[in-house]
């Protein structure tokens, strides 16, 4: 029992740590990405995007870079995009860069993995699009493409807000700011479940699972490790989508687990393929279907699946070639001291403030201004309540937890 409460109040400590080590990674990633979506609308987008293929995937691209990471914002947006004349190949281009090249993840990645999965992390969503872009040119699925729009066809046309306005006097305009404010609270609204899921999950595994568990799931993986086979790396990489699969956990709040299964010994890869995941789990599956129809959900599925692989291979031997594999010791993120008076703890403070005040602006200053909500992915009712009371759990388990912690020390 006195065990048990020993790894309890370690595995709430270390949830919390990892909140607090991500806080400001949050809130300055989720102020970056309502900004640009207040002053960069879809309807500039796609009127930049224009007709011509490599332009319109690279501009795709960069749309994706600079807009929401939440994957089921992401699948609305690209959806909206192919029905109003994108091509197939620059929605999966947005979709792709929307959850892997976004600002925001990659910040949450240097503070918890460092800067060679930064770089994995943007040099393979590239590779994510290049892939995909090839594999559908050398398939070329002209039958599945033009049934997906039929199916686009059958539903109504949604207002978008105007997109006449200079972005230039908008950003002069404190009303623009409240919009700001107001898409930062909804911003906060679609990955609050997951976040609080996912980081609780991974202090979790942290105190409970033992090291033998990952080296009887990832091969060969552990005890200082680092040598893999060809077929061992293979097996990490299509095991990693497998588990963030199980976790039904947006990439945000996967990224402490991901830490901590590179600190357990798993390939560098297996980790990457594992980040890279949350374009190919059941839900996103369901909501391709009921967009384009089953036949071309598992034709995205494929196509995902497979650059995945191909992104994860290519990373993990052009990253060894130059000798620039991270060490998995370097990631401590377990065993570290996480409330300190640090840089941390000033970065929390001074973005702290400022989500104070885009709160105090949007909702009670300027609480009269209209926003309208973006247009979001169909989910699950059934998932999201059982998300929603599994975070509530999580706070009740972290609250304890931390008690526990502080009559133990």
């Amino acid at each position: 029992m006195d065990n048990f409460l020993k790894q309890w109040g370690e595995a709430a400590y270390t949830t919390t740590g990892f909140f607090w080590m991500a806080l400001w990674a949050f809130i300055l990633g989720y102020i970056i990405s309502s900004m640009i979506q207040i002053f960069v609308t879809e309807k500039r987008m796609q009127k930049t995007m224009g007709k011509d293929e490599s332009k319109s995937v690279l501009l795709g691209a960069f749309f994706g870079f600079i807009s929401s990471s939440c994957s089921f914002a992401a699948l609305a947006s690209a959806k909206s995009l192919f029905k109003k004349g994108a091509s197939f190949v620059s929605s999966i281009a947005f979709l792709l860069a929307s959850t892997n090249l976004v600002i925001e993840l990659g910040i949450i990645i240097s503070i918890f993995l460092g800067w060679q999965f930064v770089v994995g992390e943007y040099v393979g969503g590239i590779l994510l699009i290049l892939i995909c872009w090839i594999l559908i040119r050398l398939i070329n699925p002209k039958k599945l493409i033009e049934q997906a729009k039929k199916n686009l066809e059958k539903e109504d046309d949604d207002d978008e807000m105007d997109a006449s306005k200079n972005w230039k006097k908008q950003i002069q305009q404190e009303d623009s700011w409240a919009r700001v404010a107001k898409k930062y609270k909804m911003e906060w609204q679609m990955v609050w479940k997951d976040v609080t899921v996912g980081f609780t999950i991974a202090g979790i595994v942290a105190a409970f699972v033992p090291d033998s568990f990952f080296q009887t799931l990832f091969i060969n993986s552990g005890q200082g490790n680092t040598d893999f086979t060809f077929f061992e790396i293979l097996e990490h990489i299509v095991v990693g989508p497998v588990a963030a699969f199980l976790t039904f956990i947006g990439s945000m709040g996967n990224i402490p687990l991901a830490a901590l299964l590179f600190g357990k010994g798993v390939s560098f890869a297996g980790v990457m393929a594992f980040i890279f995941s949350d374009l190919v789990v059941f839900p996103v599956l369901r909501i391709n279907a009921k967009y384009y129809g089953w036949k071309m959900s598992f034709f995205i599925l494929f196509l995902l699946f497979t650059a995945l692989i191909g992104t994860s291979l290519a990373l993990h031997y052009s990253f060894d070639l130059l000798s620039m594999l991270p060490d998995p010791s370097q990631v401590k993120i377990q065993d570290k001291e996480h409330f300190k008076i640090d840089y941390t703890f000033y970065l929390n403070m001074a973005f702290l403030a400022i989500s104070g005040y885009l709160v105090y602006l949007g909702f009670f200053k300027k609480k009269d201004v209209e926003h309208s909500m973006s247009e979001m992915a169909p989910k699950s009712p059934l998932l999201e309540t059982i998300l929603k009371y599994a975070a509530f759990i999580c706070y009740v388990w972290l609250a304890g937890g931390l008690i526990v912690n502080f009559f133990i020390q």
